[in-house]
């Protein structure tokens, strides 16, 4: 493959993570690095600042301010959910980014995202590959719902995998402080797949007593049932809910009760949440528990940028993600996202590897039904043998007056 020489742009794309700056942090100190990539931009807000001619000098940046990335959680350069149409059915937007790409002659382009984003970067690539525009592009994963297919596991997952359980831990103990009955619902992230609900079961001894995935339909009246026999025998009850739980008939179980349609984003996704106070109100509806207290929590943000217990393995393999990416483009790698093949007998051991960006995008990858019990309300040690290796480790953050030192870039816009 021969030689090819120009600037080089970053982009990140979809919700943030502990880590995605990490893998950023990883492509922008190989590319700065490389001599075939001649300048280094950082999109503002994804595919958007592209569009929008917004870029962000990197090699502007400090390179000791831009190594507090690895521990900076959030998207540094911004993110955004925009969906490109089909470049069959509407071309505009990938000819304003070939015209932005050939203005800065851009010939790489590095894409950090989940499922949509490897769409995106696929679509791109494609377009460039018609036009007869030599543009290498990468994928590089991102995501906390751990759904990417063909990869063991994505950037971002361990450390919100480690919040999820820690928090589970610490309010196992919260809620048997007083002497009264209670029970307690936790709602967590995950829309199809409940790899991060699922972490919920590495507490081990102070995991919740029922754990429901969308990988299982739900039903309301065994949930009911469920949480009645463990409160009926403990006096206490915790539960935690995938946000994404839905009925035999595939009807979102936080629409119950909701006579309107939901809020939809530009992909066609269903905007969730509130499920955990949906839940609350059918158990305080029901008199078979009398009045016992009924506290519903949901995570929310704090699950994916919790960078004060993220995993370091989860950071320093959505470093080596991030690198992987402009290595392999350098030396003449185009349309794939780098993924982790991972071993677990005799010890954790995760190794790089390329997929096609056509076979990863729009491919969900879900919880094994075997690693789910048979009624549907608990997770078993095949699951907690695969996830507990990516939650190792204390992090190297450095602090400031006693709190996370993070980034602090600046961003200068390129003219």
């Amino acid at each position: 493959m021969k030689e090819l020489k120009g600037a080089c742009i970053i982009a990140q794309s979809g919700g943030p993570t502990s880590a995605i700056n990490a893998s950023a942090l990883g492509a922008i100190e190989s590319a700065l690095d490389n001599p075939c990539i001649t300048a280094v931009y950082g999109a503002s807000n994804g595919i958007r600042g592209v569009l929008d001619n917004r870029l962000f000098q990197m090699d502007k940046e400090d390179r000791e301010e831009l190594a507090h990335l690895k521990y900076t959680p959030s998207s540094v350069l911004g993110s955004c959910r925009y969906k490109l149409q089909d470049p069959d059915t509407d071309e505009a937007d990938y000819k304003r980014i070939l015209e932005i790409f050939k203005r800065y002659d851009v010939r790489y382009f590095f894409y950090n995202g989940g499922n949509d984003s490897m769409d995106t970067c696929n679509k791109i690539s494609k377009f460039m590959l018609k036009n007869h525009y030599e543009c290498r592009v990468m994928g590089i994963p991102k995501t906390i719902d751990n759904d990417l297919s063909g990869t063991d596991h994505c950037p971002g997952y361990g450390s919100a995998a480690k919040y999820v359980a820690t928090s589970c831990m610490e309010i196992y103990l919260d809620a048997r402080v007083y002497d009264i009955g209670m029970i307690t619902v936790i709602e967590v992230m995950g829309r199809h797949a409940g790899w991060l609900t699922a972490a919920a079961a590495l507490a081990g001894d102070y995991a919740p007593d029922l754990i429901y995935l969308p990988e299982v339909p739900f039903d309301v009246e065994q949930f009911i049932s469920d949480t009645a026999a463990i409160y009926k025998k403990n006096g206490k009850a915790i539960v935690a809910v995938s946000e994404g739980i839905q009925d035999k008939n595939g009807k979102f179980i936080n629409e119950y009760g909701i006579s309107s349609p939901q809020t939809r984003d530009s992909f066609g996704h269903a905007e969730l949440g509130g499920l955990a106070a949906t839940l609350v109100s059918m158990i305080k509806a029901r008199r078979i528990f009398g009045s016992v207290k009924v506290r519903g929590i949901e995570f929310s943000l704090l699950q994916r940028c919790a960078s004060h217990v993220a995993s370091q393995t989860d950071l320093d393999e959505s470093y080596a993600a991030g690198k992987a990416a402009v290595d392999n483009a350098v030396i003449g790698i185009t349309d794939k996202m780098v993924g982790f093949k991972c071993s677990r007998d005799g010890g954790y051991k995760c190794e790089l590897e390329l997929l096609p960006l056509d076979v990863v995008a729009n491919t969900e990858k879900r919880v094994p039904r075997e690693w789910i019990n048979e009624a549907g309300n608990g997770i078993l040690q095949g699951y907690v043998d695969y996830a507990m290796p990516l939650i190792q480790g204390e992090t190297l953050q450095q602090k400031e007056n006693g709190l996370p030192r993070f980034a602090r870039l600046k961003k200068i816009v390129a003219r």
